[in-house]
């Protein structure tokens, strides 16, 4: 039982960089890049790691990576 909860616990977090531009990018994905919290380019930020979190990430993979 504790195993499971330190895996739980130790995979709560996600660290997300914004690595392009989101000029010429469709208004949906500026907006998905607003929503994730990003505030400047080349900047890395840290997420809870849930299913929202990473369906964000998902429809904008070539503006977004996942760091560590």
């Amino acid at each position: 039982m504790t195993a499971k909860a330190s895996k739980a616990a130790g995979s709560g977090k996600i660290h997300l960089k914004w690595v392009r531009s989101a000029i010429c990018a469709p208004v949906k994905h500026k907006r998905v890049v607003k929503g994730l919290g990003f505030t400047r380019l080349n900047q890395v930020i840290e997420r809870p790691d849930t299913a929202a979190i990473r369906g964000m990430v998902k429809k904008v993979p070539h503006l977004v990576t996942i760091v560590n």
